[in-house]
């Protein structure tokens, strides 16, 4: 599930949530969290942001965001996918 809202110069992902049966190393589908965060940067690209996503992060994710979104740590919990990293994931999950 993903909750978005479209701010003034950046897209805001309010929520990201997987299933329970699609969490960790026995789950059902991979690749749904992605899919679903590249959703979102295509969107920002869509509504003139160039890919600008931003979002609130889990302590414990912080890293993860960092190592499989090409995600900035901004501070705090804050996170932003910039224009490169939003870019590579629209051409990873919805190739044309």
């Amino acid at each position: 599930m993903l909750s978005i809202k479209k701010e003034v110069d950046h897209v805001y992902m309010n929520l990201l949530e997987n299933a329970p049966f699609n969490i960790g190393k026995e789950k059902l589908y991979e690749g749904v969290a992605g899919n679903l965060v590249a959703y979102a940067c295509k969107l920002s690209f869509q509504y003139g942001f160039e890919g600008f996503v931003a979002f609130t992060a889990k302590t414990k994710l912080i890293e993860h965001y960092e190592n499989s979104l090409g995600a900035y740590h901004f501070g705090g919990h804050i996170m932003i996918i910039p224009t490169k990293a939003s870019k590579l994931l629209v051409e990873k999950y919805f190739k044309t």
